[in-house]
């Protein structure tokens, strides 16, 4: 599934892509100029010869075209794919088509607008007490498809379909280039630089048995089927917050211990640069960044969501499976989920994972000898090679240089004052954060191609879009 797209050429500019973007240029002025027909004749003669051979592909040039009213106001949940039954009740039916992979055109579409990479993230402008720096908040360089508290950016995305599980990195991806409303997409290099991201961690569909104990039972019937494609975006709440520690010793804040009433020990030789009179109870601290990173994954796939309907697949976004099943630490054997390490401990009522050992580690023990060492890291994300507040960054800026080297670098006794409260976290509560999950799972976005049989039985005029009537005759003639 993940072999066919074609590499883009040589990046040399040549006479046929500088002529690409005259046509390209020229027909977007002519369509200005409410000369529709020449304009989109000189447009899709400019994509041709950019390779972007949309005038050839309808499905992909209607939904590159979609109308995002459209999606918002025509996206609904489509469950019934090809290849799937319902036994019994007043829906019973029984797909007679067999199922259908997405293409890798679809799915690599479909991932990117859960989880791409759109361009340069746009720091913080101004906070009057920081003057002369600029907030120093965000995590990653790059922005994606979807938004994140702060910039944090703290959650990736894995996969599965019935080749296997995957991975696809793009929280510290820099983009090749600036994406700009003024010129012409190049899909194919935009989706093989994200292909290039994509990590094969298992062979075969990921395993959820049909049991209340991994998903929800009315579920089994159309979740995880042969030929459906299951995105699974997962937030690292460790890291989230640490950057959120941060957030607050910037600020002149701190946290106590309300679960124990009491305060922090060592936190008071931090007065001068924390309120320690009047901390935040560490429990709503927690919760509060536990929300933020379930939004952010929410609306990674609520980004997802609109693409399907521009791409006339069915699908929907979902909380029905149980994120231990995922994640791998449901404690049985015979379902692997993603394979993170976990842990138990009496203190806890619940199995806690850490992370994908290699590939997704939680800013925590284990993946770290100590919360200093992981504190450090998310440091070094921010203003080393790479980070956001690294002047050799290259970013949106007229001068990069200037305005990331604007953001005050967290010294020793920063990070003394944010180690000294989330060593004390782990200590008290044997992981980190202390009173909730390290690793967050919970909604996910399913894309398959529905059976519209189904529909046509049982719904009146209205039950899917345009685009997925005609999905197949564009996408698979």
């Amino acid at each position: 599934m993940l072999n066919s797209i074609n590499k883009p050429k040589s990046n040399i500019v040549s006479r046929r892509r500088i002529l690409g973007n005259i046509l390209t240029g020229a027909g977007a002025v002519l369509t200005g100029l409410s000369l529709t027909s020449l304009g989109q004749a000189a447009t899709q003669k400019g994509r041709f010869l950019l390779g972007q051979k949309t005038e050839g592909h309808p499905g992909l040039e209607t939904a590159l075209q979609f109308p995002l009213l459209a999606a918002i106001q025509g996206r609904r949940s489509r469950r019934f794919g090809m290849g799937m039954s319902i036994p019994d009740g007043p829906l019973a039916y029984s797909s007679q088509k067999p199922p259908l992979p997405l293409s890798e055109m679809e799915q690599m579409i479909l991932l990117t607008s859960v989880a791409g990479n759109t361009g340069w993230l746009n720091l913080h402008p101004f906070n009057k007490n920081y003057i002369p720096n600029i907030p120093n908040y965000a995590g990653a360089a790059g922005g994606r498809t979807f938004p994140s508290s702060a910039g944090f950016h703290t959650s990736e995305i894995f996969f599965t379909d019935d080749t296997g599980v995957y991975f696809m990195s793009t929280r510290d991806l820099h983009p090749q280039h600036e994406l700009r409303d003024s010129e012409p997409l190049d899909l194919e290099a935009y989706l093989e630089m994200h292909k290039k991201r994509i990590r094969k961690l298992y062979d075969g569909r990921m395993v959820i048995p049909e049991s209340p104990l991994h998903i929800e039972m009315h579920n089994p019937w159309c979740v995880n089927r042969p030929g459906t494609t299951l995105v699974i975006p997962v937030g690292d709440v460790a890291q989230h917050m640490i950057a959120t520690y941060c957030y607050l010793v910037q600020n002149g804040a701190c946290v106590f211990d309300d679960i124990n009433k009491t305060p922090i020990p060592g936190l008071e030789k931090f007065a001068h640069l924390v309120d320690v009179k009047n901390p935040y109870p560490l429990s709503y601290v927690e919760q509060f960044c536990l929300t933020e990173v379930t939004v952010e994954i929410g609306t990674a796939c609520y980004a997802g969501a609109l693409t399907l309907q521009a791409l006339g697949l069915g699908g929907w976004m979902f909380d029905g499976i149980s994120p231990f099943s995922v994640l791998g630490s449901s404690g049985d054997p015979a379902v692997p989920g993603l394979g993170f390490r976990f842990d138990t401990d009496s203190r806890w009522p619940l199995p806690n994972a850490t992370g994908l050992l290699g590939v997704f580690e939680g800013y925590c023990p284990p993946h770290y000898p100590n919360m200093k060492a992981a504190v450090e890291a998310f440091v070094k994300r921010k203003f080393g090679a790479g980070g956001p507040f690294n002047p050799q960054s290259d970013g949106p800026y007229k001068d990069n240089a200037k305005v990331r080297g604007a953001g005050k670098v967290h010294d020793a006794e920063f990070i003394e004052c944010v180690t000294t409260m989330a060593q004390y976290v782990f200590d008290k509560f044997g992981k980190f954060p202390g009173t909730v999950p390290s690793i967050q799972v919970l909604m996910y976005l399913q894309g398959h191609h529905m059976d519209l049989d189904f529909y046509d039985k049982h719904f009146q005029t209205g039950g899917y879009l345009e685009t997925h009537k005609r999905h197949m005759e564009r996408w698979h003639a």
